[in-house]
């Protein structure tokens, strides 16, 4: 095969795997919240607009270059959605926290290096977007917010993630992509509404089982780390869809990955597994399997795909 077409199809299977994620991710857990909703109600792009409008519930403000948010923002009692992403934003502004009936906050792409503990004043919040700024902890305060369903926390600086999170028994997503991550608090198995767990590009070594004992969890992706093992213990993942663990150093993986008979999706690409788990045939829904850039042998690959008669597989 030509050298530009071995990379034109590495490439394309790369773009294949995103979009596979990303289908995957949109599907099940939807993007309108990260959105406003004119056929709800009016969306408003200025504060004084919205104020003058009375009782407003969403204001967009992205892309604004702002600095600042303005402090009449306060005066916006009803307001239930609030996007200021991509602004330049890396201070707090305290009437944010008087906008009680706020349930959508978005501040993605700023210039935050905290988030401070007066965000549990925000009781009714239920999604939180602070992805992409310079975050590097998070404020015991946020057991507080009871309500939240989503917290989208990827491409900030976290070294860890404080215990008290494992009370926010009501999140169903929560993504922490990108940042500087070697474990997390066992209080995460708390967490039983979770359906969505996104620990891609960070520093895990090993994974306990304890840690993702979650029987809700649909989406578990951990590429591009450093483990070399996968725990055993993850039977308890009842329902899991997608197990994506592409680029670690795995050279096994457990026979107990035979069990979880919801999956649909594994991506294995660029590890070190010479063999996959025996009994393969038991994971009847298994529909994709990308396992690229493996120490598979000839047999190996054979007896996989005979194994997984109806899965696509790619190795």
């Amino acid at each position: 095969m030509p050298v530009f077409s071995i990379f034109e199809t590495m490439k394309n299977f790369k773009f294949f795997v995103q979009l596979v994620s990303i289908t995957l991710l949109i599907s099940s857990f939807g993007s309108k919240a990260q959105t406003p909703n004119p056929l709800k109600n009016p969306v408003y792009f200025s504060v004084e607009e919205a104020i003058a409008a009375n009782k407003a519930t969403q204001l967009n403000l992205r892309d604004q270059h702002l600095f600042s948010v303005s402090n009449k923002i306060g005066e916006l009692k009803y307001l239930q959605f609030l996007n200021l992403m991509g602004n330049n934003i890396s201070k707090w502004d305290k009437e944010l926290f008087n906008l009680k009936k706020l349930n959508n906050l978005n501040l993605k792409s700023n210039s935050l290096s905290y988030l401070p503990k007066e965000i549990e004043n925000l009781k009714s919040l239920q999604t939180l977007d602070v992805a992409h700024n310079n975050i590097a902890n998070l404020p015991v305060e946020i057991k507080n917010l009871k309500s939240l369903k989503n917290l989208h926390l990827s491409l900030n600086l976290l070294t860890s993630i404080p215990k008290e999170l494992g009370n926010c028994t009501n999140l169903e997503v929560l993504e922490l992509a990108n940042n500087q991550l070697s474990y997390l608090p066992i209080e995460i198995n708390q967490l039983k509404n979770l359906r969505l767990l996104h620990l891609g590009f960070n520093q895990f070594n090993e994974l306990e089982g304890e840690w993702i004992a979650l029987k809700n969890l649909k989406e578990l992706n951990l590429e591009h780390n450093q483990l070399k093992s996968f725990d055993a213990d993850i039977t308890a993942l009842k329902n899991l869809k997608s197990l994506i663990l592409n680029d670690n150093k795995l050279e096994e993986l457990p026979q107990a990955l035979t069990k979880i008979l919801s999956l649909e999706m594994l991506i294995l690409t660029n590890n070190k597994l010479k063999k996959l788990p025996d009994n393969l045939d038991s994971l009847e829904n298994l529909r994709t399997l990308i396992a690229l850039n493996n120490n598979f042998s000839e047999e190996e690959k054979v007896r996989i795909k005979k194994q997984l008669p109806n899965c696509k597989v790619y190795l």
